[in-house]
């Protein structure tokens, strides 16, 4: 009897130890997602800003990462009435969850997708906001605003979970989330100096280094294969479901770009590189909440008609006058938003071009445009509130300077030898 008892001690033990290990480099991999940021970021805005867009995000992570262990990480995973919970710091005890690590490792993986979340609005914004309103704006998005979409979505009792909405590692609750917020943002900062004339024509801004950009971009790729399979939280007795979400991840990425080669080549008789970057992203967007549910021919599908969508996106945002330098609202908000209700159309279990059942699709509609409804509103809100009060936006004199020689007084690049 003692015997038994040890063996299933030494395997409860052994269990934890292999979950933890898997956890902790999934982990990493999701922090590291921020080097890919700040690289793809930098590379597409003009050089008198690249240090900005890398000042705000490490602003992401610090002021982000200690916001959500503060106070967020408590409103996503406390004891929720549904739709909240008051808990703060890193809780004791069983979150529900089923955890099979301990509560400070999912806190820090969780803290990855709330970094992730904010660094999605940094380059919608990128170029012409105040260094200082976008930390107090970051430390209120992961405080209180991705921390109840968490809640809804990935809380025990939250109410999207509760009816069966599927976001696995984060289209809804995180990217659509961010790219939302991104339109909202951008909508009160306005355009940026020289992006349209008069008669409402766009003027291109080239970002000044694409290969900084295309780096960022591999690096986000990379570690995607954290970000989802990571969200598994495990990986005893899940290593067949980390390969079907690994694999999937991977082909909707691969079919989001060819997708956008074939279609700017179509359209414009050339490949545009900067649109095949997004459309990968876009393809990684929109598989992120169904790659644990759908076939991978439906990952193929999904990333192929997400490649197709950016373009698209792109084009509408700029013809609204909406100044998005990076695409962020089209990758992430746009594709998030597809990417949710794919899981309606195409999951395995009740996707309705799979089984004919509707029930999913509209459970996954009605969630993702909650969210997305309740971020564009809340950040509109406050950042309007910080025009009002300590303004948003750098002055005329200074945007055309660039921000990195007006708030750092540093450059990217020195010509100095």
């Amino acid at each position: 009897m003692n015997e038994t008892a040890t063996l299933a001690a030494q395997q409860v033990e052994l269990t934890h130890a292999i979950d933890t290990v898997w956890v902790a480099l999934c982990a990493a991999l999701i922090f590291q997602m921020e080097g890919g940021f700040a690289l793809l970021e930098a590379g597409f805005v003009r050089s008198k800003n690249a240090i900005s867009i890398i000042a705000k995000v490490m602003i992401d992570i610090m002021f982000g990462g200690v916001a959500f262990y503060l106070v967020g990480f408590g409103i996503a995973y406390g004891k929720s009435n549904g739709y909240w919970a008051f808990d703060t710091g890193i809780m004791e005890g069983d979150l529900g969850l089923g955890l099979t690590i301990s509560n400070s490792l999912f806190w820090f993986i969780q803290m990855g997708f709330a970094v992730a979340a904010i660094s999605i609005v940094s380059g919608g914004v990128a170029e012409r906001m105040k260094m200082w309103s976008y930390a107090i704006y970051v430390a209120i998005f992961s405080a209180v605003l991705y921390p109840l979409a968490a809640n809804w979505v990935w809380n025990p009792n939250g109410w999207l979970a509760l009816r069966g909405f599927n976001d696995f590692a984060g289209s809804a609750a995180i990217h659509a989330m961010g790219g939302f917020a991104a339109l909202a943002g951008a909508i009160v900062l306005g355009p940026r100096l020289g992006k349209y004339n008069e008669d409402g024509t766009a003027n291109a801004i080239p970002g000044h280094n694409l290969t900084l950009s295309a780096v960022g971009a591999f690096i986000l790729w990379f570690g995607w294969f954290g970000f989802n399979p990571g969200s598994t939280l495990g990986a005893v007795g899940k290593w067949d479901l980390i390969g079907s979400v690994a694999t999937n991840t991977f082909l909707a990425s691969a079919a989001g770009g060819i997708a956008t080669m074939l279609y700017t080549f179509i359209r414009y008789k050339k490949v545009d590189i900067t649109m095949v970057i997004n459309g990968v992203l876009a393809g990684l967007v929109a598989i992120t909440a169904g790659c644990n549910v759908v076939s991978p021919d439906s990952a193929l599908i999904i990333g192929f008609i997400a490649g197709t969508i950016v373009d698209i996106a792109v084009v509408v945002v700029d013809k609204m006058k909406v100044d998005d330098p990076v695409g962020a609202v089209a990758v992430h908000g746009v594709n998030g938003f597809f990417g949710t209700i794919a899981v309606g159309l195409f999951s395995q279990k009740n996707g309705l071009f799979i089984t004919g059942e509707s029930t999913q699709f509209i459970t996954q509609l009605i969630g993702v445009s909650v969210i997305s409804v309740f971020s564009f509103a809340t950040t509109y809100a406050i950042f309007m509130a910080l025009k009002k009060t300590m303004g948003i936006r750098l002055s005329h004199k200074a945007e055309s300077a660039g921000i990195d020689a007006v708030e750092f007084g540093v450059e990217a690049y020195t010509t100095f030898e």
